[in-house]
C-alpha cells in the first residue's frame, strides 16, 4: 500500500492522491509512505520517483545493516524496529530529499503509523517539515525499546527470586533465553546508535545540524538504552554463576555425605569379609561370644568414626 501525504504552499494537507496523480511540484514538502508495498508499487521507487538503482536494491533486500549512503538529491537510511513478540528485527528505510521523505518498510510498523496520524490531526501543520517527520519516526523507534527492556528485567527478577521454586534445570533455561533475548536487542540497538552519532556529526545534513539537540536526545537515549542492555547481560551471568556455583556446592555436600557413609562401611565390611572367610583354622570362629565381641567392635568403630567425623565438621 502506498500513502501519500503533501503540504501545499498554502499550507494545506493533501491526502487524497494516488501515486499516478502525485506531482512532486504541487507541494512544499511530502511525505510517501511505501508500507508492505507489492511488486508493483514497488517499482515506482524507480519509474515515478527515480532514486538510484543501488539505494533502490538495498531496499528491496531486506536485513541490511544501519546505514546512511549520501546521493546526488537525496539521502539513503536504513535502520530497523524490534517486535515485541520474538523480538525479531524490521527493517526501514528512509528516502530524504530537499522536500520529500519516502518510507519503505515490509512491515505495518506503528512507529510510522503514529506518526502519520499526528500529522493528520495536527493543528500546526506548519511545524512539521521532512526532519521532523524523520526525528519523530527515529524517536518512538528508540522510545520502543525501553518497554521491551523493562519486560525483560522483570523476567530477570523473577528468575533471581524464584518466587514458584522452580528446579535449577528451568531456571537455567529460562535465563539463558533472556540472555539471547538480550544479545538480539544489543544487535539491534547499537548498529542504530553508531547510526545516529554519523547522522549527528555529519555535515552534510545540514537540517539536522539546525536541529541537533533533538537528534541528540535520540542518541542519548540509545546510549542508556545500551548500558541498560549491558547492565541486565552482567547481572544474568551473575545469577548463572551462582545457580553453577550453588549447583556445584550441593553436589560436593552429596558427594561429602556419600564419601563419609562410604568410610563408615569400609572397615566394617573389612571385618565382615574376613569372617566370611570359609577356612578351617579360624581360632575367633570356636569362640562362644565370638559375634557379639565382633558386632561390638564393629559397632564401636562406627560410633567412632561418626563422633570423629562431626568434630571435623564433615557430616552437618
Amino acid at each position: 500500500m502506498i500513502q501519500i501525504m503533501g503540504v501545499t504552499s498554502e499550507n494545506k494537507q493533501i491526502t487524497n492522491v494516488t501515486i499516478d496523480e502525485f506531482v512532486p511540484e504541487d507541494y512544499t514538502w511530502y511525505w510517501i509512505d511505501f508500507n508492505k508495498p507489492t511488486r508493483e508499487e514497488t517499482e515506482q521507487l524507480s519509474k515515478k520517483l527515480h532514486f538510484h538503482p543501488l539505494a533502490i536494491e538495498d531496499c528491496i533486500h531486506s536485513m541490511q545493516r544501519s546505514k546512511l549512503d549520501f546521493y546526488d538529491d537525496f539521502y539513503y537510511v536504513v535502520t530497523h524496529t524490534v517486535g515485541r513478540a520474538e523480538y525479531n528485527q524490521h527493517e526501514m528505510n528512509f528516502f530524504i530529499g530537499e522536500n520529500s521523505i519516502v518510507t519503505f518498510h515490509y512491515e505495518d510498523l506503528s512507529e510510522v503509523n503514529t506518526v502519520w496520524n499526528e500529522i493528520l490531526l495536527t493543528n500546526k501543520l506548519e511545524t512539521w517539515s521532512i526532519y521532523r517527520v524523520f526525528y519523530e519516526i527515529m524517536d518512538k523507534v528508540v522510545d520502543n525499546f525501553f518497554p521491551i527492556i523493562h519486560e525483560l528485567e522483570d523476567e530477570i527478577k523473577i528468575v533471581e527470586n524464584n518466587p514458584e521454586n522452580k528446579s535449577m534445570e528451568v531456571l537455567l533455561d529460562r535465563l539463558f533465553l533472556l540472555r539471547h533475548e538480550l544479545l538480539e536487542l544489543r544487535h539491534a540497538v547499537n548498529p542504530i546508535r553508531d547510526l545516529l552519532y554519523r547522522i549527528i556529526n555529519s555535515h552534510h545534513l545540514e537540517e539536522v545540524l539546525e536541529r541537533r539537540e533533538y537528534f541528540i536526545d535520540v542518541y542519548d537515549h540509545l546510549l542508556k538504552i545500551s548500558e541498560m542492555i549491558n547492565s541486565n547481560r552482567e547481572i544474568t551471568n551473575d545469577i548463572r554463576n551462582n545457580f553453577i556455583s550453588l549447583n556445584s556446592y550441593q553436589q560436593n555436600k552429596v558427594i561429602q555425605i556419600l564419601t563419609v557413609i562410604t568410610s563408615i562401611f569400609s572397615p566394617l565390611t573389612f571385618i565382615a569379609g574376613i569372617y566370611g572367610m570359609n577356612f578351617l583354622n579360624m581360632p575367633e570362629l570356636e569362640w562362644k561370644y565370638g559375634y557379639f565381641i565382633v558386632l561390638g567392635v564393629m559397632l564401636a568403630i562406627t560410633v567412632g568414626m561418626i563422633i570423629w567425623f562431626k568434630k571435623k565438621g564433615w557430616l552437618w
